[in-house]
């Protein structure tokens, strides 16, 4: 006997472990495939849609400088494994679970990387190191995976699909134990599904009549989503321990579920034990005695996967587990109809097809009765398993199939597991109640009434119809709403205190949220985990958990796409402001990640104010970055928006380049004790940050846009008038006669020396009025400060020879200082003398329609500065005075006849600025017709009189130091209209030819006294004498005149030396 005992059954087979396997739970997996009973074998698109959808790399583009940072950077991120075949990157599967009832299913974020309370803070850090590597590709995945949607290549269920996918690939690459942790599910909320009415069969089942029911109550359709959903994820992860452990559902023998312990234990008449006599599957409840001890453990381990299997959806595997397992009745107790699927889903409707066994056994016994027997009978055994304190696993298997809520949630000590229990023990009470109606409905058209008497039976023998059949309690026991079933899980006298205690995880806030439909309170939750302290200054900068903000962003943007329209317009504005704060903030993490290329992505799907903010913000921070950082940025922006503004619904690349080159031409902000001592210095650097601003114009676009090759023209005539309004303020600013160059105006020609080598007939075949035009000006421009380069380069070299006393000179240096002075004299005097058109031509013919009277208007930003350099604090005595000053520098009837009004004003932003502000009327030849004194006509000549330091009513020698300056034409009402650029370029005339001319005077000055003849001098005193005159102020002529005394006496010196040695 304890031979017997020891050895196994004779009749155990090994050979039968082949259908056992692939429910075992302790034992490795003998085959490689991934195919499991739950997962399906369909291929991810993921793999498929990166590469479909996620592009090329960075275009190589003409820009030289570009492609050298490329370059750079590519040597930089060489790595070796590449050669070696090895890719660091992560390698997502090609496999999922397609178990999902059609497009009826909505899945929620469980997990998604949130921290959960009570995480051990190494934990974290670990985490966040083990998502480091994967982190970085996830983030280029989730952005061409929307951008795909986005776009209409893939269709928004499909993209959460993948999002699932990415996110579960993620978290299994990491670790088991993060596993908990990382519970990847998105949200899928989708349309109602159609019935198939080719599977419908006169007369009806009970079963399509749940069915037609479920799809047409909203409530229960409800449930339906929840359950499928958090069955899914029980599935889900039955395949995830099965993956990383390599173990199944089973942990016992084929056939150990027939009692062996119990049959020998009967064998040996052993009497007094309270063991069962008898070995039917009802011997333990009719007996109420027990089974031997080790076949009870087989037992409950039987029951504990069967359980687990029926809370991952999957009926079918936990009837053939306990049929394999030697029970085939407990299989027959759960399948009650021959394994029929009475699950109300259109799955189990295709599933089940058109079998007439249901039907001819409810023509028979009347719809639905047998379903009820079946039902009143798992709530019996749930009871009397209960009362005598049987296995709470098998009490709570029956207690799932007849809505006995209080049994089953006796065993579910997780929030997921008691949320299910509640949902399905609802979602059958309202089939139940709907089939009491159902037969109500059909017995009093039938003109039945015994129905109304039959209340009176017992409760042991079932009546066709009728709530008050059912025991009470079990109804009581059901949520009224969504709402009582949430709050039944908050409850810790209903559910297990982890349940209530996980009601206050991040993710099940997300969750239930999600199943109330309360999206406006989802979205503040979202925000106030992310968003910054009232404290904080920049509220820009990504704050909380980098998951929980991608998170929040992809749900806002995905909520926008998929809800109703009609669901869209009751939160209308919460899914505006606070959506759009969400993916703002996500956009900055992303930015200060380095992942600029993926910006443009998510920022073109906020509002355009805020689009547009976001991006010039992002281009301030990275203006000093390197080439390819901020062609990242550029090409991100105009990828992913429209380059013109079509509708006001989107913002657009114009909006931004507008902003960028506004905000660059700003007066920065200056404390009340920065008190700059060079104003000379402190506009050269200004200058710089100005024309950094034009970078972004001077990346190509990338060819892949439509119409590639119009917006590249006219992001180069942008440029273009751009580029001329600094190169207009960069030649006031550079008028002191130092060796400094003027680094801004030297920084824009290099970023259009390249684009202007293409060839221009595209360019001037584009509808723009301004072409021809701005291309003449920078023409002039290019040639001014090639002459302003030369000149500096002479008196660099004058000043390094003036600190060598005169005597120690050699020849080579004073060679030098020759030679850089007639390079200066040709290329000033090729400027003046050219022939045709004059330098800086402003003789424009003005079109504007003097319907109404118009007027000219003139603002600048400046500075008033000593001759020392310093600065003036302008304050309000001292504003008053330069006002009255600009007034008198013109004749009280020109005030009068052309309506000037001056006022001058300290600026807000800058204590040492002011802002001028000049106003007059148009007249014939200043502002309309032809403007034939190319001066600038009156408000550049009153602003010239401030510049030059000639103001007769104010301090001698101060000088207005101009930093910005615009003019326009504007109405009697102040509204502006079309660009003055006449006035501005007349006033660069009135300033910049006579500089010009004084410098070549002083570099005649310095030949003559080097002994070198100048044989252009006369024609520089025909050209003042003859047009240039007007152009000159009062101290300019004395200055000139001062030249010609100092030339004449070198000449006439250098005249006598010879004749004296003759002599």
């Amino acid at each position: 006997m304890d031979h017997d005992m020891d050895s196994s059954p004779s009749y155990f087979n090994p050979e039968e472990l082949s259908s056992r396997e692939q429910y075992r739970r302790y034992r490795k997996r003998q085959s490689s495939s991934i195919t499991t009973p739950f997962f399906g074998n369909s291929v991810s698109k993921v793999s498929g849609a990166r590469l479909l959808y996620e592009g090329n790399s960075i275009q190589r583009r003409p820009n030289a400088a570009l492609l050298l940072e490329e370059i750079k950077q590519e040597v930089e991120n060489y790595d070796p494994d590449v050669l070696d075949g090895t890719d660091p990157k992560i390698n997502y599967p090609s496999k999922r679970h397609t178990s999902i009832d059609g497009h009826g299913l909505f899945e929620f974020v469980a997990g998604y990387g949130l921290e959960q309370p009570g995480q051990p803070l190494k934990s974290l850090k670990k985490e966040e190191e083990l998502l480091a590597d994967g982190g970085e590709s996830t983030f280029s995945l989730f952005a061409s995976l929307l951008d795909s949607a986005v776009q209409g290549l893939i269709s928004f269920p499909d993209l959460i699909l993948q999002f699932e996918c990415t996110c579960r690939s993620v978290s299994e690459s990491i670790s088991p134990m993060l596993l908990p942790i990382e519970n990847p599910d998105v949200v899928y909320i989708s349309k109602n599904d159609e019935l198939p009415g080719d599977l419908f069969v006169l007369p009806t089942t009970s079963h399509q009549e749940a069915c037609r029911f479920v799809m047409t109550s909203l409530t229960a359709q409800l449930c339906l989503r929840i359950v499928l959903w958090l069955e899914g994820l029980a599935a889900k992860q039955l395949e995830l321990e099965k993956k990383l452990k390599g173990c199944h559902v089973g942990s016992y023998l084929p056939s150990s579920g027939v009692w062996h312990h119990t049959q020998r234990h009967l064998k040996r008449k052993a009497t007094g034990s309270p063991i069962i006599q008898h070995m039917d599957f009802d011997a333990p409840t009719r007996e109420e005695a027990k089974l031997h001890s080790d076949d009870r453990k087989q037992d409950e381990a039987l029951l504990e996967d069967v359980w687990t299997l029926i809370r991952a959806g999957e009926l079918e595997e936990a009837c053939e587990l306990c049929r394999s397992a030697g029970q085939p009745w407990r299989a027959s107790t759960l399948c009650p109809f021959g394994g029929f699927d009475m699950f109300p889903s259109i799955r189990s409707m295709f599933k089940n097809g058109k079998q007439r066994m249901l039907q001819a056994i409810e023509l028979e016994n009347g719809i639905g009765h047998q379903l009820r027997l079946w039902k009143w009978a798992c709530y019996r055994a749930s009871e009397k398993i209960g009362e005598q304190d049987g296995g709470k696993y098998e009490m709570a298997i029956y207690a799932s199939q007849c809505s006995n809520l209080k049994r089953m949630l006796s065993i579910c000590n997780d929030w997921e597991s008691a949320c299910w229990a509640m949902a399905k023990s609802w979602l059958d009470v309202q089939v139940d109640l709907q089939f009491t109606g159902f037969h109500l409905s059909k017995n009093l058209q039938n003109g039945d009434d015994s129905i109304a008497t039959s209340s009176q039976g017992s409760q042991s023998v079932l009546p066709s119809a009728g709530p008050e059949t059912w025991p009470d309690h079990v109804l009581d026991q059901q949520p009224r709403d969504l709402p009582s079933l949430l709050q039944k899980l908050h409850s810790s006298e209903i559910v297990y205190e982890a349940v209530s205690r996980a009601c206050k995880e991040q993710h099940r806030q997300i969750e239930m949220n999600l199943m109330l439909g309360d999206i406006p309170n989802l979205l503040d939750l979202l925000w106030s985990w992310i968003s910054p302290s009232e404290d904080e200054q920049n509220v820009l900068r990504p704050h909380g958990d980098p998951q929980m903000i991608r998170f929040g962003a992809h749900i806002s943007l995905l909520l926008r796409y998929l809800l109703d329209d009609e669901m869209k317009e009751a939160f209308k504005d919460k899914l505006r402001t606070v959506g759009d704060n969400i993916i703002q903030m996500y956009s900055m993490f992303l930015f200060s990640e380095h992942h600029e290329e993926l910006v443009g992505i998510y920022a073109s799907q906020i509002a355009p104010d805020c689009c547009i903010d976001l991006f010039v913000q992002m281009t301030e921070l990275r203006l000093n970055s390197s080439l390819h950082v901020k062609h990242k940025l550029f090409r991100s922006a105009i990828e992913n928006l429209p380059f013109s503004a079509d509708d006001h619904s989107k913002a657009c690349f114009e909006g931004i380049i507008d902003r960028v080159l506004s905000k660059s031409r700003e007066v920065k902000c200056a404390k009340s004790d920065d008190k700059p001592s060079d104003v000379a210095e402190q506009h050269r650097l200004q200058s710089l940050q100005k024309a950094m601003a034009i970078q972004w114009l001077c990346f190509s676009p990338p060819t892949t846009i439509s119409d590639f090759e119009t917006i590249s023209g006219k992001l180069l005539i942008r440029a273009l008038i751009h580029s001329n309004v600094l190169f207009r303020e960069f030649a006031l600013i550079s008028m002191w006669r130092v060796p400094k160059m003027p680094i801004g105006a030297h920084m824009l020609l290099s970023f259009l020396a390249e684009p202007l080598k293409q060839p221009k007939d595209a360019l001037l075949s584009l509808d723009h009025c301004n072409v021809f035009e701005s291309l003449n000006e920078f023409e002039d421009w290019r040639e001014y400060y090639s002459c302003d380069a030369t000149y500096r380069n002479w008196l660099n070299i004058e000043w390094e020879n003036a600190d060598v006393p005169p005597a120690s000179l050699s020849s080579e240096e004073k060679e030098r200082a020759i030679v850089a002075g007639k390079e200066t004299l040709k290329s000033s005097l090729s400027l003046l003398l050219r022939e045709g058109t004059a330098w800086l031509n402003a003789t424009e013919n003005n079109v504007i329609e003097q319907t109404v009277p118009m007027f000219l208007e003139l603002h600048a930003y400046a500075m008033l500065c000593l001759p020392s350099g310093e600065c003036l604090n302008p304050d309000a005595t001292l504003c008053t005075a330069l006002t009255s000053a600009l007034y008198a520098s013109v004749s009280d009837d020109e005030v009068l006849q052309r309506q000037l009004m001056v006022n001058v004003s300290s600026s807000v932003t800058n204590n040492y600025c002011v802002e001028v502000k000049l106003r007059c009327l148009t007249m014939e030849g200043d502002g309309f017709g032809v403007h034939e004194s190319n001066d600038g006509g009156l408000l550049a000549r009153v602003m010239a009189a401030g510049f030059k330091g000639e103001l007769t009513r104010f301090q001698a020698g101060v000088t207005i130091e101009i930093s910005r300056m615009d003019a326009w034409y504007s109405q009697n009402d102040g509204s502006r209209q079309l660009p003055a650029n006449y006035i501005v370029k007349g006033l660069c005339r009135r300033c910049c030819l006579p500089e010009i001319i004084l410098r070549c005077m002083q570099v005649s000055v310095s030949l003559a006294e080097s002994g070198e003849a100048n044989d252009h001098h006369d024609e520089l005193i025909a050209l003042v004498a003859s047009g240039m005159l007007p152009l000159f102020s009062q101290q300019q002529l004395q200055e000139f005149l001062l030249f010609e005394r100092e030339y004449t006496l070198y000449t006439m010196e250098w005249w006598e030396e010879p004749a004296a040695a003759d002599n």
